[in-house]
């Protein structure tokens, strides 16, 4: 097959690539080497791949990359909850905007193979949670004075009680919190619409906390295993936000490449979202702690600090990836989080 996985010099994107090559598919990247992703060129970029040097918000880029593909991988987007209201515009211009001047694209140029969207965990908001006496709950966000108090659990919204998370599957409601979230599940809505007029397979996979070699380092739009880790490099320790009890899904990127080939390239398409996690969940605090010991640094600090735009808990369900993909998490926490500690990591932007 002919493949093209937008923003394929990324981190998920590039481990893509390798795997697509060393399947013999024919593999075009269609990639800007933004500044602000990239400090430098990569030196991982696989020579047997094809390279559009090409904003997604550009269409030229686009129909340069286009012709004879068979299916498309869609990973380039811009990553991370944000800092401030200001990264909005940033947000909407890179993952709204390049998605629809793709999808405009695959449209004029008669596009008929399958096409696959990288979402988010994010889409979900808060996990799932059932209260001992109402049964399956969804909390609302949690109150500032609340979280500056310390009180981190997210209260049954019928009786105020602690709540007991459970795996969110991918019928659960959405409720994105925070702009990155937002626009992730637009994207998803825009690829979804698109299948639907088009009859184009659109799969959606909504990844849980990805890590492994080739993470940007040293940037707040990181995600938090590349954080911990430059702060041990450093010689600081980790700094845990809440107290550390945030349930999460880390699955390493070997995993999710899995899954996009299975997305691309098995006999029957998927349509519509699945989740992309190990199934495994593990808090916060215990990354932390996992890395500090794997990289012989100090202990994590539990700081209590908070973001108004975080969750408290949010894991996964990997039933529909194991019955759509005989999807099996092949990187346990532990040898992952020993591997990480030290894999190379990208360059920080300037």
């Amino acid at each position: 097959m002919r493949i093209l996985v937008t923003g394929g010099l990324g981190f998920i994107g590039s481990r893509l690539v390798d795997d697509l090559v060393a399947l013999d598919h024919e593999v075009v990247v269609l990639d800007s080497v933004a500044p602000h992703v990239h400090a430098a060129e990569p030196d991982y970029a696989n020579p047997a791949a094809t390279y559009v040097r090409a904003d997604v918000r550009d269409p030229e880029g686009w129909r340069a990359a286009l012709p004879g593909v068979d299916a498309v991988s869609h990973q380039a987007a811009r990553v991370g909850l944000g800092v401030s209201p200001a990264d909005v515009r940033g947000y909407v211009d890179d993952n709204d905007q390049g998605t629809a001047v793709g999808l405009w694209c695959l449209h004029e140029a008669g596009f008929r193979g399958r096409l696959v969207v990288a979402s988010s965990m994010v889409v979900y908001g808060e996990g799932a949670y059932r209260c001992a006496e109402h049964g399956p709950v969804r909390p609302p966000a949690r109150a500032e004075a609340d979280l500056a108090a310390g009180r981190f659990e997210p209260p049954c919204p019928a009786c105020g009680r602690w709540l007991e998370p459970e795996l969110v599957d991918e019928d659960a409601v959405l409720d994105p919190r925070n702009t990155y979230a937002a626009t992730k599940l637009h994207q998803e809505h825009l690829g979804a619409v698109f299948g639907r007029e088009t009859g184009v397979p659109v799969t959606a996979l909504r990844y849980h906390n990805v890590y492994g070699p080739r993470m940007p380092r040293d940037t707040p739009y990181a995600g938090v295993a590349a954080i911990f880790r430059s702060s041990l490099e450093r010689g600081e320790a980790p700094r845990v936000f809440e107290d550390g009890g945030q349930r999460r899904d880390f699955v390493h990127v070997a995993d999710v490449a899995a899954v996009n080939v299975a997305a691309l390239t098995s006999p029957e398409p998927v349509v519509g979202p699945v989740n992309v996690a190990s199934g495994s969940p593990h808090t916060v605090g215990e990354l932390a702690s996992a890395l500090a010991s794997a990289m012989d640094g100090p202990e994590p600090v539990v700081t209590g600090g908070f973001r108004l735009g975080d969750v408290r808990h949010v894991t996964a369900s990997v039933a529909r990836a194991r019955a759509e993909f005989g999807f099996e998490p092949s990187v346990a926490f532990a040898d992952g989080v020993a591997e990480f500690a030290t894999a190379p990591l990208r360059a920080p932007s300037p």
